[in-house]
């Protein structure tokens, strides 16, 4: 992607930034810790300049699906209603045909990291059962620092964790949910984050 690409992509990215939140104030402030998480992740593990510019785009763009998500669903406070989570689930597909839209550059390999998301590492996530390495590895990074932000969240479907209970948790579905040697690099980069949760209590 050459320089007037890239300039594009970055200008409609904080464009529907903006637009998601006016709409969700949460997740855009949930987006740009994810932005962040990702980024340090990605230069921890040596991806270039270049991939962790594309990297960022990502995880800026990773929920912007939520826009077309009535507002019933995406402010509610209580648990989902099977109906109500089959909808939320929709998020990727429409994030993947916003940028799809776009139609520049990067726009479809953008779409493919947004897509996916959501899958886990076992082959049990959506909306495409991906597994392993078979999940694009920006989805795979942008999954694991989605998680850990969102969990210190109270969610309709899981109550606000401090950090070590985040950590424990994403332990435990490492090979699961997450890739396992991501979430060994994850640990390391998360406790010497100005991103990590509660940093100014004790792990």
């Amino acid at each position: 992607m050459n320089n007037p690409q890239k300039a594009f992509m970055e200008e409609i990215a904080r464009s529907l930034t903006v637009a998601l939140g006016e709409r969700d104030s949460h997740t855009r402030l949930h987006s740009e810790r994810v932005i962040k998480l990702a980024v340090e992740l990605g230069q921890f593990i040596g991806l270039s300049e270049r991939e962790i510019k594309v990297l960022a785009l990502g995880a800026r763009f990773h929920d912007i699906g939520k826009i077309g998500i009535p507002d019933s669903i995406l402010n509610k406070t209580t648990p989902f209603e099977t109906s109500e989570w089959e909808t939320m689930k929709q998020h990727p597909l429409i994030g993947e045909r916003i940028i799809l839209a776009i139609g520049e550059g990067e726009a479809a390999g953008l779409a493919r990291v947004v897509r996916h998301h959501h899958e886990n590492f076992d082959g049990s996530g959506y909306p495409d059962r991906l597994r392993g390495t078979g999940i694009p590895l920006y989805s795979r990074i942008i999954s694991l620092t989605d998680n850990y932000d969102a969990m210190a969240e109270t969610r309709p479907y899981h109550k606000a964790r401090q950090h070590q209970a985040v950590m424990d948790m994403l332990i435990s579905e490492g090979g699961v949910k997450h890739d396992p040697d991501l979430l060994h690099a994850f640990c390391a980069v998360v406790e010497n984050s100005d991103q990590r949760l509660n940093a100014n209590q004790p792990a």
